[in-house]
Order: structure tokens, then C-alpha cells, then sequence
């Protein structure tokens, strides 16, 4: 997920600088059809069950989710692309996104899952 969002640049803008931004103390994991700096994810399902998820990091470099990510639908959501890092649950700040490696095709009832260590943050 190399892309920061125009909120994240200026945050981590900020804590460069020792301007102590309120940095997120959980952070959140979206899925969405696409995604731009600006916006962060965007597509993101309204319904079907689908809900954010938390998600634990753990690394010195780079870093990767500790445990499984999944994301529970109860109907058809259509073709989803892209994942997003949100400081909260619902709403807050976009704080990263990238397109996924396999696009997720949710036809009905089912899971998307994330494996540990399949989500990658690097800053670059």
C-alpha cells in the first residue's frame, strides 16, 4: 500500500517537522472499486454486511498485518478492487490505499479475506 493520501502526507508532514499531529490510535481496513491521493478508497459497499475492518500491524521496516482480515457480506456487492487504511470505523480519514493484486469478485453470501502478512505497508 504505497499510497499515502493527501491527509497522510500532511500528517506525517507534520510529525517530520516535531508538530506532534494526533496520530490515529487504531486503524481501520476498507475495500472499495478505486482510490486517488485526494480521496483515498473510493467505492466503498454501503450495504450487504459489508463493515470496515481493524487491522493490527506488527514490522520494523515494512509493515504487515498480524492476523486474517475478513470482511463478511450477506448478498452481492459486485467487483471490488482497491483496499483503503481510514483512522475509523466509519467516516475519519483516509489515510492510504492501493489496488489489490486479485480483484474480489462478491456474486453473493460470503467472505473476503485478507491472509496475515498479505497486507504490506512501505513507505517509498
Amino acid at each position: 500500500m504505497p499510497d499515502l493520501t493527501d491527509y497522510a502526507k500532511n500528517l506525517l508532514g507534520r510529525a517530520l517537522c516535531a508538530r506532534s499531529p494526533a496520530l490515529p490510535g487504531q486503524v481501520y481496513l476498507g475495500l472499495g472499486t478505486g482510490g486517488s491521493d485526494a480521496t483515498g478508497l473510493v467505492g466503498e459497499p454501503t450495504s450487504n454486511g459489508y463493515a470496515r475492518q481493524r487491522v493490527t500491524f506488527s514490522g520494523t521496516g515494512a509493515q504487515q498485518n498480524t492476523g486474517a482480515i475478513r470482511f463478511t457480506f450477506t448478498a452481492a456487492t459486485g467487483t471490488l478492487t482497491h483496499v483503503g487504511l481510514f483512522d475509523a470505523v466509519t467516516g475519519g480519514n483516509p489515510l492510504t490505499w492501493s489496488a489489490l493484486s486479485q480483484a474480489a469478485a462478491v456474486t453473493g453470501a460470503g467472505t473476503v479475506t485478507i491472509n496475515p502478512a498479505g497486507l504490506v505497508l512501505t513507505a517509498s
